[in-house]
């Protein structure tokens, strides 16, 4: 072929040989620029295009050979502009494949030989770990690549980073590696190239609460937000999440200081409240703040009053929730519940107002869903029922429920499990329960997404065994996805209206209780809990180990900072002060000098020597909580919030407890498991005889092996260790709270 005539058709091959490459037909394409290069030597355009050929075709080094042979006689200008043509090809190619023909792989290999040409581009690097990404070859673990992204961001020379990139690599970086220190690294380097830091801290926080709660990483979530911090430094959210994290990981002096100073920026009504309960959270956990806890408690008080008399009903979603969580601590600082009940149904009142207006379009499909079930017969062949929980995992409602789910009749009921913040969770008794479902969804923290699942599995009956201790429960409830909806075994009834009924027996709540309940009080025949048993380890502690004589009397108390009363310290320690030979051994988190000073000063006030008190580390499972509690004489309850798990975990290791009943739902938890395990001696209805029946288990050794003994017995005859028939007992309250839905519904 002459010049002239190659001339004239240079467009047309160029057509066809672009047409060729689009249909994966590289060795004609790679004939037509060979024959182009013989026409045209001097042309370098057509040397990429056919090493770039050769690429495609896995001939690598042929590839590389063609484009050093272009190169070979350049000056360094011509040299830099020819190398800069040639990545032009190759990322024009790169892009084609990836966006036009999804073949990541190929598109990812031309940007490693990208990266041979050009090793400072940082975007090409970008690229290729985002290609990393979509081959789903990506674990985090790709430290040259990574490393060399994270030395060119974090050096001084000036780079042209595509913002856009770089925040879509980010964010993949999080969704697929979230835990891997390589994936915090990229993050705090990027922060140098954020231009706008609003949408930036908004996935900062998104990502940090979902791997606090769904992957149980608090101090990874930490780090998170502190990173946030330093794009905007009283940015509110901000200073809420981390008062809570800092709380969380035992950091409590902290999250008490970053509680006060989110409660110093907040400007709205609710936002104060909530900022309030982070300063509570704190004061609670660390122990021994009981003043300031109990001003912040008055001041609570008097806010959420106000915020009743406001009554907003134009709250997001976020805000709405965080009003029932905002309600936790009242039972732990008076038993009042017909105060803190009327506070209770108000607040679930207004909260409920303000779901049904921010999610008007489920709430309004889930109002229509049931009235197809009202057709034929009150009976059903067999019932859905949910359960919607974060905590059927390693945690007292998880060891607590288990025997339900163990015992269910499948011939008569479906069972369905909702786990709320359990997306990047791999809990072993989550686990459990997953295979004891026929049907379990691991979710994330929203409730609106939650109610869509419940929604679409056409439940039944729901149960809810949270209540606001996971604030986007009440979200569910109030959206009421479930033509009937029950709370049982958490904190207490929420006081949302769309819940139907509260689980309870005679016992756990007495019979005025109604009066300040929003929900139906369903009281079970005997127990409203009940387990087969608990496992126990190998104890790690010994009376020797904490220098305690082996003729002593140990007086033990287990639980959180938040359930240590300044009245009920000062009565244990004159028990202790009481019983000669005796000492009082209580567990502590190792940043909590706060409580272990409360309790010092307790019994220095009553007389007692601090000698005689005894702080264990928290043990290293629940099984060897359970062993190392065996060492005790006598258990002491707190109160006005009593032991529930730890009550149960009491009773099944035979040990005499003493507790103080009051009024309220948790002030009555020990004395409701101590009657539905055949035990009298121990219970308490005033001060005076919580003192009296402390010392005198303490002193009366004979009769301390006769509880013990009663304790043993019923293992084998008490409602409290009958699974199977608790699991009987609740299957018939949910076939009645059927048949009253339907009969209601066709009276209407």
């Amino acid at each position: 072929m002459s010049y002239d005539n190659f001339l004239v058709l240079a467009n047309d091959w160029q057509e066809k040989a672009l047409q060729l490459l689009l249909k994966g037909n590289y060795a004609q394409a790679a004939i037509l620029y060979e024959q182009a290069i013989t026409e045209q030597p001097s042309v370098k355009s057509y040397y990429w295009h056919l090493g770039l050929i050769f690429l495609l075709q896995e001939q690598e080094a042929e590839a590389q050979t063609t484009w050093l042979l272009a190169m070979a006689e350049g000056e360094s200008e011509e040299i830099e502009l020819w190398t800069a043509e040639l990545l032009e090809v190759l990322e024009a190619e790169a892009e084609r494949q990836r966006l036009n023909l999804s073949n990541y792989e190929v598109a990812w290999a031309i940007r490693q030989h990208i990266r041979e040409i050009n090793p400072g581009d940082i975007n090409n690097l970008l690229h290729s770990v985002g290609l990393s990404i979509l081959r789903t070859t990506y674990r985090g673990e790709e430290p040259d690549t990574l490393d060399s992204i994270i030395k060119l961001l974090k050096s001084d020379i000036p780079r042209e980073v595509d913002s856009d990139l770089l925040l879509q690599v980010w964010k993949s970086i999080l969704d697929v590696a979230p835990f891997h220190p390589s994936s915090f690294e990229f993050t705090e380097a990027c922060l140098n190239y954020v231009k706008e830091p609003l949408p930036v801290i908004e996935i900062l926080l998104l990502f940090a609460y979902d791997i606090a709660y769904s992957g149980k990483q608090f101090h990874l979530a930490t780090r998170y937000v502190e990173l946030a911090l330093q794009l905007e430094a009283k940015h509110q959210e901000i200073l809420r999440a981390l008062a809570g994290f800092y709380q969380d990981i035992g950091n409590f002096s902290k999250g008490i200081e970053t509680a006060k100073l989110c409660y110093s920026v907040m400007e709205r009504l609710g936002d104060k409240i909530f900022a309030n309960h982070l300063l509570l959270r704190g004061l609670m956990l660390a122990g021994g703040h009981w003043e300031d806890g109990w001003s912040a408690f008055e001041a609570h008080k008097l806010m959420m009053w106000d915020l009743i008399e406001e009554c907003p009903t134009n709250l997001d979603s976020t805000a709405a929730i965080r009003l029932m969580s905002s309600l936790f601590f009242f039972p732990y600082f008076e038993d009042k519940p017909q105060e803190s009940g009327k506070i209770r149904i108000q607040i679930g009142n207004l909260f409920q107002q303000n779901v049904e207006n921010y999610a008007k379009p489920i709430v309004e499909k889930c109002r229509h869903r049931s009235l197809p079930l009202l057709e034929g017969s009150n009976q059903k062949k067999r019932y859905k029922v949910g359960y919607l929980s974060y905590c059927l995992r390693s945690h007292s409602v998880g060891w607590l429920a288990r025997w339900l789910f163990e015992h269910h009749d499948r011939d008569r009921f479906e069972i369905c499990a909702y786990l709320i913040g359990s997306k990047l969770t791999n809990d072993p008794v989550q686990q459990w329960y997953i295979s004891k479902s026929d049907q379990a969804y691991k979710l994330g923290v929203s409730g609106i997404e939650a109610a869509e699942k419940i929604y679409e599995d056409e439940i039944d009956i729901l149960i809810d065994l949270d209540s606001i201790t996971m604030n986007c429960n009440c979200e569910v409830m109030a959206i009421k996805p479930a033509p009937v909806q029950v709370s049982w075994l958490g904190w207490d009834a929420s006081g949302v209206p769309n819940v139907d009924y509260y689980i309870a027996d005679n016992y756990v709540l007495p019979e005025s209780a109604q009066d300040y309940y929003a929900e139906k009080i369903w009281r079970l025949p005997e127990t409203y809990v009940a387990v087969d048993g608990f496992e126990v380890g190998v104890p790690t502690v010994r009376r020797d180990s904490l220098d305690i004589p082996s003729d002593a009397v140990i007086y033990y108390c287990s639980q959180m900072g938040y359930k240590y009363n300044p009245n009920t310290a000062r009565l244990q320690m004159q028990i202790i002060k009481a019983v000669p030979n005796s000492y009082f051994v209580t567990k502590w988190f190792a940043d909590q000098e706060s409580m272990k000073n409360f309790f010092i000063q307790s019994a220095e006030s009553e007389g007692v020597s601090a000698d005689r008190l005894r702080f264990l580390p928290m043990a290293a499972s629940e099984s060897v909580h359970r062993a190392n509690l065996g060492m005790a004489d006598v258990v002491l309850d707190t109160y006005p919030y009593n032991g529930a798990t730890t009550t149960l975990e009491t009773l099944w290791m035979c040990i005499p407890m003493v507790t103080r009943v009051g009024e309220q739902f948790s002030a009555r938890n020990s004395y409701g498991m101590m009657m539905n395990a055949g035990i009298t001696e121990g219970i308490s209805w005033t001060d005076e005889e919580y003192l009296e029946w402390g010392i005198r288990l303490g002193k009366d050794a004979l009769l301390r092996q006769q509880i013990s003994w009663k304790l043993r017995q019923s293992r084998q005859t008490a409602p409290l260790w009958n699974g199977k028939q608790f699991t009987r007992e609740m299957e018939k309250a949910y076939e009645q709270m059927w048949q009253k839905y339907v009969e209601n519904s066709r009276n209407e």
